[in-house]
């Protein structure tokens, strides 16, 4: 009989009845999947501390969602825990995050949020309030329109600030995604304040409709995704002769790109998301504008970034442009990684910290077989190329030029970084203000100019 059920983990679900009920306390309360889709408590099978629930036909679970974790009860009943509540109330879920890091690992953790938020300045203290004596560094930033946040700290402290979070109703379901932070704070300081705009985007973003879902692009699980695109490139690689009924955009940067993308996106004309355009041109040939001559009607859209928030934004834009059929990847790409592995995706995920980028291995371990690790390095070899000379790279790590005035994110083969003594090209190297040669390989970043300015930095 429990072969026809599939378990949904603790990790997936946000709330789950308590197990020492023997039946249903409601037949109007619903468990939530990670995709939102809801299942009512009569179709509910509780078994000790496990819950099985029937596998939609529409939404098979992937190998992620159908990892089987025990799930402790939180009444005070002795199933299983401890806690307050009674057994006839919902209970949190208990992370899972604990299994896989020690106390003193550092973990990064990024999610956002939209959901109105009244007085966004008290919010702000309420966070900086709780955060006292927490040991977070990062990017936190609250508006009327809801959290952007991006934090690295100790397990301790990270999932302390992340229960503290769960437990505001407005933030309950957001999702939290978690990647390892290598080595110590993957942030120089924690910056938490008011910003009119959670992301930068040329005109703002204040008066989009972000609050209202119907206005956002469909979101797709991973797996939906991954279904999606390897329908796409068989029916490229066909040559069905219709290609302009399906679109993949990449609504990153053109230097993210450069280090990992999936297959059939082309590289973004930008190196700012403030300046993307898709979608905007005036002239029906416009060959940076992927949207420019489509029928918007009938067009499928499929758009995807590191995280999410740049696509949710961007969606309501394109549909207040009349696009229809438009669907982004839920959570991004590093949930999809996370989920799916490197399926369809090439290369490395650049990351807004100091680790700069992480393979797919970071985000789902126990998928990186010694044949994928062949394959990930054969894929990588194909596409990234130093910036100098043109040479194919098996390391994707940007840097920046040892200019400061010029400070380009480039990626550099050994040889050109040693020639070049760090800088993108050869004025650079010349430069009044230029600061000593990172090592290659390696996670260092430049510090502020006046760790270097009294150096005799002509004799590096």
């Amino acid at each position: 009989m429990v072969k026809n059920w599939a378990f949904v983990s603790g990790k997936a679900m946000h709330t789950l009845l308590c197990p020492c009920s023997s039946k249903p306390t409601s037949t109007t309360t619903n468990l939530w999947l990670p995709f939102s889709t809801s299942y009512p408590t009569s179709a509910t099978t509780i078994i000790k501390n496990t819950a099985w629930l029937p596998r939609s036909p529409l939404f098979p679970l992937s190998s992620r969602e159908q990892d089987c974790k025990r799930l402790t009860c939180g009444c005070n009943c002795g199933g299983g825990g401890g806690g307050g509540r009674r057994g006839s109330e919902l209970l949190p879920l208990k992370c899972n995050w604990g299994e896989h890091y020690e106390d003193h690992d550092f973990i990064v953790v990024n999610f956002y949020h939209f959901i109105f938020i009244k007085d966004p300045e008290e919010e702000v203290s309420r966070h900086l309030s709780f955060l006292q004596g927490l040991d977070i560094h990062g990017r936190i930033y609250l508006n009327e329109q809801g959290i952007n946040a991006q934090y690295s700290g100790p397990l301790k402290d990270a999932l302390a600030y992340e229960k503290w979070l769960r437990e505001d109703h407005r933030f309950s379901d957001a999702l939290f995604q978690i990647s390892p932070a290598l080595s110590g704070h993957a942030f120089p300081r924690l910056k938490l304040r008011y910003k009119p705009s959670l992301v930068q985007l040329e005109g703002g973003i204040s008066h989009l409709p972000l609050l209202d879902p119907s206005m956002r692009a469909i979101p797709l699980t991973p797996s939906q995704w991954r279904s999606r695109l390897e329908a796409t490139n068989k029916s490229d690689d066909a040559s069905t002769g219709n290609p302009n009924m399906s679109i993949l955009l990449d609504m990153r940067n053109g230097y993210e790109w450069d280090v990992g993308h999936f297959h059939g996106a082309q590289r973004p004309n930008v190196d700012c998301f403030r300046s993307t355009s898709f979608g905007l041109s005036q002239s029906e040939v416009n060959g940076s504008d992927l949207l420019a001559c489509v029928d918007e009607e009938k067009t499928d859209i499929f758009m995807y970034c590191t995280g999410g928030i740049r696509c949710d934004i961007y969606s309501t834009i394109l549909r207040q442009r009349g696009f229809k059929n438009l669907y982004t990847l839920k959570g991004g790409v590093s949930h999809y990684l996370e989920n799916e592995g490197p399926v369809e995706w090439v290369g490395n995920l650049f990351v807004f910290d100091s680790r700069l980028s992480l393979p797919p291995s970071a985000y789902k371990p126990e998928i990186m077989t010694e044949a994928n690790c062949t394959q990930e390095l054969s894929e990588n070899s194909s596409f990234a190329r130093c910036y100098i000379c043109g040479s194919e790279l098996s390391e994707l790590r940007h840097r920046n030029c040892a200019n400061l005035d010029c400070n380009l994110l480039f990626l550099c083969c050994t040889g050109c970084v040693k020639d070049f003594r760090g800088c993108c090209c050869l004025r650079c190297t010349y430069a009044s203000r230029r600061r000593p040669v990172l090592p290659p390989g390696g996670h260092q970043r430049y510090k502020k100019w006046h760790y270097y300015r009294d150096l005799d930095l002509h004799s590096i």
